[in-house]
């Protein structure tokens, strides 16, 4: 388990919320899903799981909901 920071949160088309975070040792970023949308039919959409960068990619998010300063 690593110490990260909190970037940004973004909720997806489909109704999910996705929160952006980087690791603190390493520098990467990575995307969680906070939470499900109750319409989304994805499988890789999983509560509490990484979801891959690529698979964001195809996805338009509909609004930013907050930046972390």
């Amino acid at each position: 388990m690593s110490v990260v920071r909190q970037l940004g949160i973004t909720k997806l088309a489909c109704g999910c919320v996705v929160g952006t975070y980087r690791e603190l040792d390493t520098g990467r970023e990575v995307h969680y899903v906070e939470e499900k949308g109750s319409g989304c039919g994805s499988h890789s959409h999983r509560r509490n799981h990484k979801v891959a960068i690529e698979r964001l990619a195809s996805i338009t998010p509909m609004s930013v909901i907050g930046k972390a300063s």
